[in-house]
C-alpha cells in the first residue's frame, strides 16, 4: 500500500476514495440514530439564521464529512508537494491524512474542528510564504482574520494566533509592524461582531466570549474506556520513528524545510493543548492535530528503509482503525 502512494500518480486519487470508504464502513454500520452538527460557536449562532443542527441524517452527515476530508487531503497533498517538504512529489500526505482522520469515530462526522482544518491548510499556504516574502504585513493581517474566522466556528482555534507569532520568529527577523498586523486582522473581524452585538442590544454580553480563556488547565482527564485508545499505539510508534528520521536528516535538508517542520511541530502542540478551554472534553478537537501529524507520517513512510517494516506498521494501523469502529467498548 505505501509503495503505491510513494509515487505521484493521479490515479492514486481513486485508491484514496476506496480507502476513505473502507475507513468509514464500520462507523456507518454502528452509527447512532441522530448526529448533531454545530457549525459555529454559541456567541455567533445568530449570524447563521438556520436550524441546521439536525439537518442531515447520520448517513448524509458521514458522507459529507468524508467528502470534506477527501478535499482536504488533496489540498494538503498539493501544499506539501508545492513546498517540497518531503523532498519529492508523492501522494503519501493525502493517504496519511485520510488515515489519521479516521482514527476515532468522532472524527468521522461533521464538526467545527473538521471545518477549521480548511482554515489550517489556508494558513499553512500563507505561513510558508513568510520565508521568502520581503514584507509580511498583508500576510499576517490576513492570517489574523483567518484565526478570527476560525474562532467564530470553534473557539479553541483562537490559540492558532500563537502560530502566527511562532512563524514570524522562525521565518523572519523581528519587525513589530508584522506582529501588530496580525492583531489588527484579528480585531477587524471581532470589531464587526461587536457592532452586531451593539445593534442588537447585546453589547453587555460581548465580554463573555472571552471568559473560557480563564479556564484552568486540567490536571487530569476523565476517560471512560482506555481500551478504545489502543489504536494510538501504532500512531505513537510512527510519530516516534518520524522524529528519529527527521533528526537524522535535519541538517541535510534545506533551511526552509527545517523551519517548516519546526513550525508544523508547534502547530501540532498548539492544537493538542488548546482543548482545555472547552467546558466538556471532546475527542473531535484533536482533528486539528491531523494535518501536521499526516505530514510527519508521510515523511517517515517516504524515507523509511525497510519496506516490510513500514508496510506492516501501516497495515497494523489501518486494521486497528477498522477493528475499533466495529468494536466500540
Amino acid at each position: 500500500m505505501i509503495s503505491i502512494f510513494r509515487r505521484f500518480n493521479p490515479l492514486n486519487a481513486l485508491w484514496l476514495l476506496i480507502l476513505l470508504v473502507v475507513l468509514r464502513i464500520g462507523y456507518l454500520y454502528n452509527a447512532p440514530a441522530n448526529i448533531e452538527f454545530t457549525f459555529v460557536e454559541t456567541f455567533a449562532r445568530t449570524l447563521v439564521p438556520l436550524a441546521y443542527e439536525h439537518m442531515f441524517s447520520p448517513a448524509a452527515n458521514i458522507f459529507i464529512a468524508a467528502i470534506l476530508v477527501f478535499i482536504q487531503a488533496l489540498l494538503l497533498n498539493f501544499l506539501v508537494n508545492r513546498y517540497n517538504l518531503l523532498g519529492k512529489s508523492t501522494f503519501l500526505p493525502a493517504l496519511m491524512y485520510i488515515t489519521v482522520s479516521g482514527l476515532f469515530t468522532p472524527f468521522l462526522v461533521l464538526s467545527p474542528p473538521l471545518i477549521c482544518n480548511f482554515l489550517v491548510i489556508w494558513m499553512l499556504y500563507k505561513l510558508f510564504d513568510l520565508y521568502k516574502g520581503e514584507s509580511a504585513l498583508s500576510t499576517t493581517y490576513d492570517l489574523g482574520m483567518i484565526v478570527a474566522l476560525g474562532t467564530l466556528i470553534y473557539f479553541p482555534f483562537i490559540f492558532f494566533f500563537l502560530v502566527i507569532w511562532i512563524a514570524l520568529i522562525i521565518f523572519r527577523s523581528f519587525n513589530w509592524r508584522e506582529w501588530i498586523a496580525g492583531i489588527i486582522g484579528y480585531a477587524t473581524v471581532f470589531f464587526f461582531l461587536a457592532v452586531y452585538y451593539y445593534l442588537h442590544n447585546q453589547f453587555s454580553e460581548f465580554y463573555k466570549i472571552w471568559l473560557p480563556l480563564g479556564t484552568k488547565f486540567p490536571d487530569r482527564i476523565n476517560i471512560t474506556n482506555y481500551y478504545n485508545y489502543l489504536v494510538l499505539i501504532p500512531v505513537i510508534v510512527i510519530l516516534g520513528l518520524c522524529f528519529v528520521k527527521l533528526r537524522q536528516n535535519f541538517f541535510k535538508s534545506y533551511v526552509q524545510i527545517r523551519k517548516s517542520f519546526q513550525l508544523l511541530f508547534f502547530i501540532f502542540m498548539v492544537a493538542a493543548l488548546s482543548f482545555y478551554v472547552r467546558a466538556q472534553f471532546n475527542l473531535n478537537h484533536f482533528l486539528l492535530c491531523t494535518i501536521p501529524a499526516a505530514v510527519f507520517f508521510a515523511y517517515y513512510f517516504l524515507h523509511g528503509n525497510r519496506k516490510w517494516f513500514y508496510e506492516t506498521l501501516y497495515l497494523l494501523l489501518f486494521i486497528s482503525i477498522i477493528y475499533f469502529q466495529f468494536n466500540t467498548f
